[in-house]
């Protein structure tokens, strides 16, 4: 998801920045001038320089902001500036200082004061020519905490079937009926207290509940805005696709493509019927997937990961047209469907 974002100083318009959502990490981050390539990947959007932001400041490296980094903690330069570290599971990484500036993203409630990360060195492509991460994990430096005293700690974002569609991001409780929402539990864990978790408990395919013991969802699944394709134990994933194909044997098969083995070629087919396939949650709550949400470039949309012990992860792909909620203050995730 790539929604603009606006930082702004004062007396200044602002420079415009497409971020992508993040709900699995902690520190926003934006790419900052000086910024040259390769250390740096080319986005789309104007370079942040917080040299011409009168409201741009940098946190000094005695600063209690700058203690509370923990983990993304780096040191400092040379001038006693605060520096900062985040690296990602699959090896990319941002460096550089830790500064607050106006953050706008809606042009009646700026953001005063907003703590980010001005990046100067990325390791590894990030998505799309943008400009960086907008973070909206559980820690203390993400969007949604540093906003929880105006927008109640809770957010939601829509995304559609096709990307010529629209979605939306909104910061806040919904105002529409929580009686719209099917509602499942957030969980944790003291090993990534960063991640949203959910309990998956069972899939539905075609009506018929997949034979999988329950212990294989126990570790539960992360919700994660970023991952496109869902993760499942392996288990799981072995009754799914299995299920799948059987419901699927009128149509010819092709080779898999990359992580995704179970791809179909339709040339030549004027209609595709898929079979419906709901996960079921904690508290029996039920999500059955748009077919936008079943396949991905003409495979099933889901693979397995390393082994049953290991966490789950819930893709985007999974979740096209829901509205997904995230109401951290209520530790309490919902999902309304046909929302966009």
């Amino acid at each position: 998801m790539e929604p603009a974002a606006t930082g702004s100083g004062q007396g200044l318009p602002g420079v415009k920045q497409t971020m992508v959502l993040d709900t699995s990490s902690d520190v926003p981050w934006v790419q900052c001038a000086p910024c040259p390539a390769p250390q740096c990947h080319p986005q789309a959007d104007v370079l942040y320089d917080p040299t011409r932001s009168s409201s741009s400041a940098a946190f000094p490296c005695s600063s209690p902001t700058c203690r509370q980094l923990g983990p993304y903690a780096n040191g400092c330069s040379s001038s006693q500036q605060c520096q900062y570290r985040v690296q990602y599971p699959d090896g990319r990484s941002t460096t550089g200082t830790y500064i607050s500036d106006t953050l706008t993203l809606d042009p009646t409630s700026p953001i005063s004061k907003f703590q980010f990360g001005c990046s100067h060195a990325v390791q590894g492509r990030f998505s799309n020519e943008t400009a960086g991460i907008m973070a909206l994990g559980r820690g203390a430096q993400s969007l949604t905490a540093q906003t929880s005293s105006t927008y109640g700690n809770a957010f939601s974002y829509c995304l559609p079937r096709t990307a010529s569609q629209s979605g939306f991001f909104i910061l806040g409780v919904p105002r529409i009926s929580s009686k719209r929402y099917v509602l499942t539990p957030m969980i944790s864990i003291k090993q990534a207290p960063m991640l949203y978790l959910v309990r998956l408990q069972a899939i539905v395919v075609a009506g018929q509940t997949l034979s999988v013991p329950p212990v294989v969802f126990a570790p539960g699944s992360v919700m994660d805005s970023r991952t496109v394709i869902t993760r499942l134990p392996p288990t799981a994933y072995m009754a799914l696709r299995s299920a799948f194909r059987d419901r699927m044997r009128m149509y010819r098969m092709a080779p898999p493509k990359y992580q995704l083995d179970t791809c179909y070629d339709f040339r030549g087919v004027r209609s595709i019927t898929l079979p419906k396939i709901t996960l079921v949650f904690d508290h029996s709550a039920a999500v059955e997937l748009d077919p936008s949400g079943i396949l991905f470039s003409d495979c099933l949309a889901f693979a397995p990961n390393n082994d049953d012990r290991a966490l789950g992860v819930i893709g985007n792909v999974q979740l096209k047209t829901f509205e997904v909620l995230y109401n951290v203050g209520s530790n309490i995730m919902g999902f309304r469907g046909a929302a966009c």
